[in-house]
């Protein structure tokens, strides 16, 4: 295993430390993420602005939710399961939901589980729903707007995904009490 260094805003690179400073503003700490970023200051800027940019996207709160944590779920990363399943509780998102997120299972509302579906086509197909996948979406009442927006949330989870995977970054204590080690579902879902 190649370790990677938790970077301390004293001691990250120069171009990392307004991110980390802000960061520490905002939550209280520096996740262990962005610490583990702040290596290539270019990721976790990029990282960063891309969170920024979803979330000025028309979809809402649960929404976006619904987005990440079905790619986290998918791509098996426990760091984000448990940080989001955090700050999915933080930002209003029902029970229900989140615990269908985790456990990847149907949720009750029929359009949000109709964009959960579609978050895990793009997925596993890589980027090439069927007419009839984005037709699914679309009489659930989203917009092809929606489409692009799934694919800028998966985007945005392969930053956050892939880099835990590969610096195996342990969990801050504000998500401990969120761990998540469930399966990663398959396409037969």
């Amino acid at each position: 295993m190649t370790d990677f260094t938790l970077h301390t805003i004293d001691g990250a690179p120069a171009a990392a430390k307004p991110i980390l400073q802000g960061s520490q503003k905002a939550l209280g700490f520096v996740p262990n993420l962005y610490a583990t970023m702040a290596e290539a200051p270019t990721i976790l800027e990029g990282y960063t602005a891309l969170s920024n940019i979803f979330a000025k996207t028309d979809l809402s709160e649960t929404e976006r939710q619904i987005i990440l944590m079905t790619n986290n779920r998918l791509n098996g990363c426990e760091y984000c399961m448990a940080a989001h399943t955090t700050l999915s509780q933080m930002g209003g998102v029902s029970e229900d939901v989140i615990e269908a997120l985790r456990n990847g299972t149907p949720i009750a509302d029929r359009k949000l589980e109709a964009l959960r579906q579609f978050a895990v086509v793009i997925n596993e197909s890589r980027g090439w729903p069927s007419d009839a996948q984005i037709a699914a979406l679309l009489d659930a009442g989203y917009a092809r707007q929606t489409v692009l927006e799934v694919i800028l949330g998966t985007a945005l989870k392969t930053l956050s995904n892939y880099t835990n995977h590969v610096a195996e970054t342990e969990l801050d204590p504000a998500f401990v009490a969120n761990s998540w080690a469930g399966p990663v579902a398959t396409a037969a879902e």
